[in-house]
């Protein structure tokens, strides 16, 4: 986190907020609509139109907290409204994201989302506390892509200008990725290979289970794998599941915490929605990075095992579960001591949003598709 001594003045910096008024943050130029008595809070989003909510040329700076909120939260909007930003007149944006998986809210939910860089206490907004430098300037764009008009777009990005940045600065990036379904085992990239320095902040996953195969067997058995600085085959970095890598154990449940939850946990329909952050716990890279985490499953109680077997025995899909051990498990014909416990592959909707921090304004990343963001 960004640490000030809260009592000193910093001469040559200044501050400034960008609003719906003042997307400029030029000096004396907010709330002068209906003769400054609140006329212009918010504006209205158009299906397929933009907005530039901040803009800054020919300066340094540093964006400091970003704080949205809109009419609409739906699973079309939280993916379908994007939020871009550009650092040091970029052609390509360092953030591209759903508005609803950048601000921590996953799978097309709002939640209540309390931590050391985002904050909804209510589940009803977007509070992001990420420190963004720049050195010549930056620009924060939305873009509605959800089919649907945002009528009140309310929004403040706070920001100071005047910064003074040394060589190891880096900037901020984002990054969504999404496949429904995955592919049986073959890991989901949370960050596909990039080259150069930086750090990796954190990511917010999201899970919806396929529980026409699986219903409500264990599914968070897969490792984070971090590749880096020359990993190729096997990463430096390896988890031991993703209930693990976001530090709870045992399974896991709602609950939210400075550095890692789960802001979502549905059991009836078996959506999850976790976070980590490494900011006690930094992970650098020096040439290159990539992360990974499989999606594996788990039985490994007589409980499950009989409804595992009930399900074999009454689907007429004729589904069995794979082992990691490259075998079909056939759960009409096993005791549950020769089978316990079990790890078995899987293949369902997981999507990321992942932060970091990178030592050049844009990334080799391909960006995906609109329609890919969609529910």
């Amino acid at each position: 986190m960004l640490r000030e001594r809260l009592f000193e003045i910093k001469p040559g910096i200044e501050t400034r907020w960008a609003s719906y008024e003042n997307p400029d943050g030029k000096p004396g130029a907010g709330g002068r609509a209906r003769g400054g008595r609140k006329g212009a809070a918010w504006f209205t989003l158009e299906d397929g139109d933009e907005a530039v909510l901040a803009h800054a040329e020919n300066v340094s700076g540093m964006v400091r907290r970003i704080w949205i909120t809109m009419d609409v939260r739906t699973k079309e909007t939280l993916r379908g409204v994007l939020v871009e930003m550009y650092w040091d007149g970029a052609d390509t944006p360092a953030v591209r994201a759903p508005i609803g998986d950048f601000f921590c809210h996953g799978i097309g939910r709002m939640a209540v989302v309390k931590n050391a860089l985002f904050s909804s206490p209510e589940g009803r907004n977007f509070n992001c506390f990420i420190p963004m430098p720049f050195k010549t300037g930056m620009k924060i764009v939305v873009k509605n892509r959800s089919g649907r008009q945002i009528k009140h777009f309310y929004y403040d990005v706070d920001y100071t200008t005047g910064d003074e940045f040394g060589e190891n600065t880096l900037y901020f990036h984002s990054l969504f990725n999404r496949e429904n379904p995955t592919i049986m085992g073959r890991d989901f990239e949370i960050l596909p290979r990039i080259e150069g320095k930086g750090r990796y902040l954190g990511v917010n996953l999201g899970v919806r289970c396929d529980t026409d195969k699986f219903f409500t067997t264990w599914w968070g058995e897969g490792e984070v794998k971090i590749y880096l600085d020359g990993d190729r085959k096997y990463p430096t970095l390896c988890g031991t599941g993703v209930e693990d890598y976001v530090a709870t154990a045992w399974g896991q449940d709602y609950y939210y915490d400075l550095y890692h939850g789960s802001q979502i946990y549905d059991t009836e329909k078996m959506e999850i929605a976790c976070y980590r952050l490494h900011i006690p716990d930094p992970v650098y890279f020096h040439s290159d990075i990539r992360v990974t985490v499989q999606q594996i499953g788990g039985i490994d109680t007589d409980d499950e095992l009989n409804k595992a077997k009930f399900y074999y025995n009454q689907t007429t899909k004729g589904y069995t579960y794979r082992s990691v051990n490259g075998y079909d498990i056939d759960f009409s014909a096993v005791d549950g001591k020769e089978v316990l416990p079990e790890l078995f592959e899987r293949e369902e909707d997981w999507s990321s949003c992942v932060w970091f921090y990178y030592n050049r304004p844009e990334s080799s990343l391909s960006q995906l598709p609109a329609d890919k963001f969609f529910i």
